[in-house]
């Protein structure tokens, strides 16, 4: 997987095949697969069908900082008939 491509259909790709793997916060999306607006992509995802659901938690960045209601992304169980376009 190119990290280094910034147009958002890379972007959303790489969410996409990251969120199938597991659960992920928003500066784990940041850091991991290089998308600085995380929130954004998944919103274009969602209007596209994806069913990409979202818990807000407490978390701790990786420099120890504490940060309140950050975005847990994750897919559901069973995949949305149709959403397989990004």
């Amino acid at each position: 997987m190119d990290i280094t491509r910034t147009d958002a259909t890379s972007q959303c790709l790489r969410i996409l095949a990251r969120l199938r793997e597991g659960p992920a916060t928003t500066s784990e999306l940041m850091l991991e697969l290089n998308v600085l607006r995380p929130g954004a992509r998944i919103s274009e995802l969602r209007e596209k069908g994806h069913d990409i659901r979202t818990h807000l938690i407490d978390e701790f960045d990786p420099w120890g900082r504490p940060h309140s209601r950050m975005a847990h992304y994750y897919l559901p169980t069973s995949p949305v008939e149709g959403a397989d376009d990004v």
